[in-house]
């Protein structure tokens, strides 16, 4: 039994349906509200603020996914997902099931240094500290030996369908709509995207790979590319000119002070002004066969191109 918990949003939509593809049959989707992906999906409806919840929901599996998202509120963050992430730690010490963690970069230095599986944790805003205090969590369990567990961390997304991102809403939502597309700070830098589909690939595929465990993984991205080129890119695809504008930083403070979204958007916007280089080859070199969907693929599929 393989068990992914967050199974409504986008990354565990799909890890599950990886999963059914190319490993396991026995899978349980786990969500305050799950839904059947497969006819055969077991469903367990259950709230990780509970720890006795969390644990029937874990207890049987051999392998549990953590997919969780939250909305884009510090607050909310800071008030359960430490807790969700401990839970999820005893609950799998418990059961004696693997735990592979669905990460992301928040916790990084928001400024040019290439990101590696060891760069340091120096987290600015609510939100950073958050995500560096669940990934602390966990590495501490891991070193501990409490729990057999591997992390898998990807860069910002774009995808298709529910995919949430600052690349999807403001770049290609709006070209969708006929709208100017919004680009933030600055359209030179290079930016590290991952498609969505493809994340979830990644951790599925660590998450079944028995020595993979015990380490931090940066999931797989096609080259850095800049918001001109990833442009350029679908005006190609397209076959028609986009109009877009670099919104400055002030803009988004203006903005912040009556809209809560972009409030809660202004803590990541600084690695917007550098280049920001994600590297996988540690991923890449160890799974040499993973095809990665490039950006002609992947902005085509958006486009459903």
């Amino acid at each position: 039994m393989q068990t992914v918990l967050g199974s409504n949003g986008q990354i565990g939509q799909e890890i599950a349906k990886e999963l059914y593809k190319n490993y396991t049959k026995e899978i349980r989707l786990v969500s305050r509200k799950p839904k059947k992906i497969h006819e055969s999906d077991e469903l367990v409806a259950a709230d990780l603020m509970s720890y006795e919840e969390t644990y029937k929901a874990v207890a049987g599996s051999d392998i549990v996914y953590f997919a969780v998202g939250l909305p884009a509120n510090s607050e909310m963050w800071e008030n359960q997902f430490p807790t969700i992430m401990e839970n999820i730690i005893k609950a799998c010490q418990e059961t004696n099931s693997k735990l592979a963690f669905f990460d992301n970069t928040y916790m990084y230095e928001k400024n040019a240094n290439v990101q590696v599986e060891n760069s340091p944790f120096v987290p600015v805003g609510r939100k950073s500290q958050v995500r560096a205090e669940m990934a602390e969590l966990l590495l501490s369990a891991m070193k501990e030996k409490k729990v057999d567990a591997v992390i898998g961390r990807a860069p910002e997304f774009y995808g298709p369908d529910l995919t949430q991102s600052i690349t999807n809403s403001l770049v290609f939502n709006r070209i969708k709509k006929d709208k100017r597309a919004f680009v933030p700070l600055s359209d030179s830098v290079l930016r590290s995207l991952i498609w969505t589909p493809d994340a979830s690939r990644a951790l599925a595929l660590l998450g079944n790979t028995p020595d993979a465990y015990g380490e931090t993984w940066h999931l797989p991205t096609d080259e850095s590319i800049t918001y001109k080129e990833i442009i350029n890119k679908t005006e190609k695809i397209l076959s028609k000119k986009i109009n877009y504008a670099v919104l400055p930083m002030w803009l988004f403070k203006i903005g912040s002070l009556f809209n809560q979204q972009v409030k809660e958007l202004i803590e990541l916007l600084p690695r917007y002004k550098y280049d920001n280089v994600f590297k996988s080859d540690k991923f890449k070199k160890r799974f040499p066969d993973f095809k990665i969907t490039t950006f002609d693929e992947g902005i085509r599929k958006v486009f459903n191109k």
